[in-house]
């Protein structure tokens, strides 16, 4: 038998003596698999109560009566976000962000009811789901199992012996290395099932899966090298320990927080009260359609003389307060949406100095793979907020319309004589969200894909380096 799978074999029998690392595997086992069950049932559940919110919101609007149209514009209408069939894998930031938006007229109004916001505080520390299993909890599991794996044979005098009776180090470590990584595989296993499961049972793209797959292969499989290599460096398992732990508090907890802060100091955020006073300023500056003397719209009102060759609204062959509110809600709109650009391009580029904190920890670059192949990253939940709001635009304006066209205006001040047939209010209403393609997914998760496959790489190295010097040393 290879000498190689001799090691790993004696190594393993080591294992399954030792029952405080068989208990926390077995527990790190059935984490994983209950965070997993717990996930998926939630997803499903809110999956479904939005759904039916949403077909409920739709019905009661197009239920309701002769009405003004300017009514139901400001009646509103809601808009639900649709999960990611992947998302009870890894929740991202959807529970920091609001599900539910109200579209109104003259408004963009934020999401609201965000899981954070309506739970506890100990939410805040992380949702038990098995991407916070296997980036948090594995690589502490694998540190414990393994961290005397080759400092061990050195403490208790094994090595020289291995080493004069011919073993080689390089096959001794990596049979070391093979044990943990098998250890790693079992961690990754309960995941692994549940990722398919996921699919399985939706409309998920299985390459997405692989990917969340390999992504978290990688994570584990660069802690085993880690683990490995640091074991083979030091001479007793007591210090490689340490030396692991400080590893894990720094690449798992520091950074991650650190930079977060970093990041926030370094591009920051106009606070809400700031945001909405200047909103409400340039929205004064935009001119006041409700004002006869206004410049603006003085000059909106010849330009629509001229265009229908008339001298007065009153000739207008349409409703002019139709056509006002239509020119009202642009102007508006325009400038929520660009008040929106702005913010999400400031958070854009926080993530941009987030994603450079990944060339120091690991973590930060597998959580960026980790929320794109699953559906809850900044990027999804932009693509929601504008697809609402563009929703919302065109229900607006699709009922400035028909107060234009189905109004007169010398009759439309008239408690009689001012509504329109409820008939008008059906198939307007109905939201549909269109999530991101799997390609794009894909395509945007490869820069950070490779930064992972580099730490990879790197913590090889790190196993090289050991070798040699564990050689160097054993002589």
């Amino acid at each position: 038998m290879n000498a190689t799978f001799r090691i790993a074999r004696e190594e393993w029998r080591l294992l399954w003596r030792d029952q405080v690392a068989v208990t926390g595997l077995v527990l790190l086992l059935l984490l994983t698999v209950m965070s997993a069950l717990t996930a998926w049932e939630q997803r499903q559940v809110a999956d479904a109560e939005r759904a039916r919110y949403q077909t409920q919101v739709n019905h009661e609007f197009e239920s309701q009566p002769d009405r003004h149209p300017h009514r139901m514009v400001h009646y509103g209408q809601f808009a639900f976000r649709t999960l990611n069939p992947l998302a009870a894998f890894d929740s991202g930031i959807d529970p920091y962000t609001g599900h539910t938006l109200y579209l109104e007229g003259h408004r963009q109004n934020s999401a609201n009811f965000g899981e954070v916001r309506q739970s506890s505080l100990m939410l805040r520390f992380g949702q038990l789901t098995p991407a916070f299993v296997l980036q948090v909890l594995a690589p502490l599991i694998l540190v414990f199992i393994g961290h005397a794996a080759v400092a061990r044979e050195r403490e208790t005098g094994t090595l020289r012996l291995l080493v004069s009776q011919g073993l080689p180090l390089g096959r001794l470590v990596l049979g070391k290395l093979l044990v943990l990584a098998g250890v790693a595989a079992l961690a990754l296993t309960p995941a692994v099932l549940a990722l398919l499961g996921m699919i399985l049972m939706s409309s998920a793209d299985i390459r997405l899966g692989f990917l969340l797959i390999g992504s978290y292969g990688v994570w584990l499989s660069l802690w085993a090298c880690t683990v490995v290599g640091v074991s083979a460096l030091v001479s007793r398992g007591r210090d490689a320990l340490i030396v692991l732990l400080s590893v894990w508090v720094f690449a798992v907890v520091l950074i991650p927080r650190f930079g977060a802060d970093l990041v926030a100091w370094l591009q920051p955020l106009p606070t809400r009260f700031e945001t909405d006073l200047a909103v409400s300023r340039d929205l004064a500056a935009l001119g006041d359609s409700h004002n006869p003397n206004d410049p603006y719209f003085n000059s909106f009102r010849e330009k629509v003389l001229a265009q229908y060759g008339v001298s007065r609204i009153e000739d207008l062959p349409v409703n002019y307060k139709g056509l006002l509110g239509m020119e009202g809600e642009r102007l508006t709109s325009e400038l929520f949406s660009r008040y929106a650009a702005d913010s999400f391009a400031a958070q854009e580029q926080q993530q941009r100095y987030a994603d450079a904190f990944s060339l120091i920890s690991p973590l930060l670059a597998l959580r960026r793979v980790s929320m794109i192949a699953s559906g809850t990253d900044l990027h999804a939940y932009r693509l929601f907020l504008e697809q609402a709001e563009h929703h919302r635009y065109a229900l607006v304006q699709q009922l400035n319309r028909l107060q234009a066209e189905k109004l007169n205006f010398s009759t439309d001040r008239s408690s009689l004589d001012n509504r329109i047939g409820h008939e008008h209010w059906r198939n307007i209403a109905e939201f549909r969200y269109a999530a991101e393609t799997s390609s794009e997914m894909l395509h945007r998760a490869l820069p950070m894909t490779g930064v992972l496959l580099i730490w990879l790489l790197a913590t090889g190295g790190l196993m090289v380096m050991a070798c040699r010097r564990l050689g160097r040393m054993s002589v």
